[in-house]
């Protein structure tokens, strides 16, 4: 099973690994076991193509994904994909500092900014190959409302819903807004947030998307609660916007700039702002050095996506002369929302076939699981900036963002708010 098994005895520093060869003979690949009340992943893994012993070590991450999808790598003993992927997230370290993934990485790292493109036109074909799989298909994992970004949880009891309107609230705070402001919504996905907004204040807000799918459904939804005069949705790249905002709110957008166009994107910003402008980006990042995305999750997934390092993030913030006023951490919040998600998944999964297939569903089943191990062991993190022009265009306290919350709460409660 050679050069696999050369490279798993560098891998393994916790936990245990069986892995049965397409000869059916076991190979144990063993380090701390942990705890008998917190032990290590356990995981008995079979596979029945020669092939993945050179493909796991050349092309790890892809090669494990397209080895699941297509039935070649597969679990036994009570083992699943969830344990593995664990098990991999807990010993990623130990792989990346392996000498031959290391070169991997540095070879791969010299074509970073292609692999991250998102020109306009070659935008919105990234954009379209996820978003417009279909509306079906996202409501059957995604919360009633269709909020397709980490939700804030404020404890372990709250539905998937209750914490997506909490990430709602805590966004609209931190926007300060104030009756008659005009406000820009980058990448506004199926409109909750900007239905949201124009529920709790009297704003104008414009929405941009670059998938017909979701500009269609927001449209139907804006029109449905009587907000179309003060809510529209178009289907434009926010490149093109022309307009001035008071506000500018971006939600689970960011990650499909590419840290090419950072420069651009906070250059747009910036022109669409005037001094006491504010804009809210809710993003994924990471906290390790500046890297790339997977080579699954550009091929199957979110092609052009990357989740920036902040020291990336700040230097075009920098020089675009723009205050961070405030940076808030969503740390496990988002494996949580990926807990909610592929539960959801899971009870819907005979439907997920019959509109696609079954290595469609072990795809997806591969994105959920494997997102959510790098939100709560690996070196993923959601973050919000608030940025501006001017240093006092926010309230000098944070504190204010908790006020306007519990004052929001109350008003769903009296309008019995339903999005």
């Amino acid at each position: 099973m050679f050069p696999l098994s050369h490279m798993m005895k560098s891998f393994i520093h916790k936990g245990r690994l069986d892995v049965i060869d397409a000869g059916g003979k076991r190979h144990t690949f063993e380090g701390d076991l942990g705890s008998a009340e917190d032990p290590y992943p356990h995981v008995t893994m079979r596979l029945t193509d020669k092939k993945l012993y050179r493909d796991l070590v050349f092309k790890s991450e892809i090669a494990a994904a397209e080895g699941y999808m297509n039935g070649t790598m597969t679990f036994e003993d009570g083992a699943t994909l969830r344990d593995f992927l664990k098990l991999f997230s807990i010993n990623r370290l130990n792989l990346a500092a392996y000498p031959l993934q290391k070169a991997i990485r540095n070879v791969t790292m010299l074509t970073r900014k292609a692999q991250q493109s998102n020109k306009r036109g070659q935008a919105q074909q990234n954009v379209s190959h996820h978003y417009d799989l279909g509306n079906e298909f996202y409501k059957l994992f995604l919360d009633d409302n269709m909020l397709y970004s980490c939700a804030y949880f404020h404890n372990d009891n709250e539905s998937l819903e209750q914490a997506q309107r909490n990430k709602l609230r805590l966004i609209a705070a931190k926007l300060n807004l104030k009756p008659g402001m005009k406000v820009l919504d980058i990448g506004c996905g199926w409109g909750d947030m900007a239905l949201y907004l124009a529920s709790m204040e009297d704003v104008h807000v414009t929405g941009v998307t670059l998938s017909t799918e979701q500009q269609k459904l927001a449209t139907e939804r804006a029109e449905k609660m009587g907000l179309a005069d003060r809510v529209e949705f178009r289907l434009q790249d926010y490149r093109e916007v022309e307009d001035q905002f008071d506000r500018i709110v971006s939600v689970g957008m960011f990650e499909h700039v590419g840290a090419a166009h950072y420069d651009e994107f906070f250059a747009k910003l910036n022109d669409l702002m005037p001094d006491d402008g504010l804009a809210l980006i809710h993003s994924i990042g990471h906290m390790s050095p500046p890297g790339m995305a997977s080579k699954f999750m550009r091929k199957y997934i979110f092609p052009g996506a990357y989740s920036p390092a902040l020291s990336e993030v700040f230097e075009s913030v920098e020089k675009n002369s723009l205050w961070c006023l405030d940076l808030e951490f969503l740390r496990v919040h988002y494996a949580e929302t990926l807990k909610h998600w592929e539960a959801r998944f899971q009870a819907n999964r005979d439907k997920v076939e019959e509109m696609y297939d079954e290595r469609f569903a072990r795809m997806w089943e591969f994105y959920l699981i494997s997102a959510e191990a790098m939100f709560r062991t690996g070196s993923q993190l959601v973050f919000h900036m608030q940025l501006s022009r001017s240093r006092n265009a926010a309230p000098l306290q944070r504190d204010y963002t908790v006020d306007v919350q519990r004052d929001y709460e109350k008003r769903e409660a009296e309008r019995s708010l339903t999005l």
